[in-house]
């Protein structure tokens, strides 16, 4: 009567197991991702300029790229025009070789126009200062296979400066120079990943705004380095730039009081320097 009993209460058990339990997803109309960080060699003559836009999807489902019916890259001051190009149709990935001179010499315009729509962003070069130096430490100190980078510069005393570090495998971190002005300074970075000897990393730094340096910290914070730069958050972080379509400057000046109504992601244009790191086994 027991091993009945016992077998009838396992039988239960595995039925119960295939119920379904239905969740209920966040859903809402598609947004743009606008990935428009525009990274600038000053020592190069030009600068390759790649603009990624894509779609929000429902949740689990993949992220479309977005096609545009166009988008440029106009200077305030009349200087500098430029229309991106979709070189490989339905990549969402538009790009143009222009002038590195014209790019960082005033402020530019970003417009995007997407299905009668159009999308507004302004962003002004930021300069940065270069490595002194970028070498592996020796390891974490509670975990000694952690891997460490320990990376070395000099910061600009006549400026305030804001710092955006690339440490690739989508890892990022950021910085300000509040108490390190003018001086040199060193810090420590561990990856929160495994890395095989052998790798190659590439390294870059580059000069950002407080606006970009407090998105990007947003977006760092939230999504704990598990997707790309500009895929979608787990919470929503509102960038740079705005849907302006009914913005007519006569009855209308701005949108900023519908909430909803805007890209994801960020136009920036920023001065990089970059080093290559070969990933070593820890001793």
């Amino acid at each position: 009567m027991k091993r009945w009993l016992i077998y009838g209460l396992l039988t239960v058990g595995l039925i119960s197991c295939q119920d379904v339990i239905e969740v209920d997803t966040p859903t809402e109309d598609p947004r743009l991702i606008v990935d428009a960080l525009i990274r600038v060699d000053t020592t190069e003559a030009f600068t390759f300029v790649e603009v990624k836009v894509s779609e929000t999807r429902s949740f689990f489902e993949t992220v479309p790229p977005a096609g545009l019916q166009q988008i440029t890259l106009t200077g305030l001051d009349g200087g500098f025009g430029e229309i991106l190009i979709e070189e490989v149709p339905g990549s969402g990935i538009y790009s143009k070789l222009v002038s590195t001179q014209g790019l960082i010499g005033e402020e530019i315009f970003l417009q995007i126009d997407f299905e009668d729509e159009f999308y507004v962003a302004y962003a002004e070069f930021q300069p940065t200062a270069p490595f002194d130096s970028v070498v592996q430490g020796p390891g974490g100190l509670f975990d000694e296979d952690d891997i460490e980078v320990m990376v070395t510069y000099t910061d600009d005393g006549d400026r305030d400066d804001w710092y955006l570090f690339d440490f690739d495998l989508a890892e990022f971190l950021t910085s300000r120079d509040q108490f390190y002005q003018g001086q040199q300074f060193s810090f420590s970075y561990f990856y929160n990943q495994e890395i095989e000897p052998g790798t190659e990393v590439e390294i870059s730094i580059m000069g950002v705004d407080d606006r970009f340096h407090d998105y990007m910290s947003k977006v760092i914070e939230q999504s704990s380095q598990n997707f790309g730069f500009f895929e979608t958050p787990s919470l929503t972080v509102r960038g740079n730039l705005i849907n302006a379509t009914e913005i007519d400057n006569i009855e209308n000046f701005d949108n900023t009081n519908t909430t909803g109504n805007f890209a994801l992601g960020y136009f920036a244009i920023v001065q990089e320097y970059t080093t290559t790191l070969t990933i070593e086994a820890n001793e």
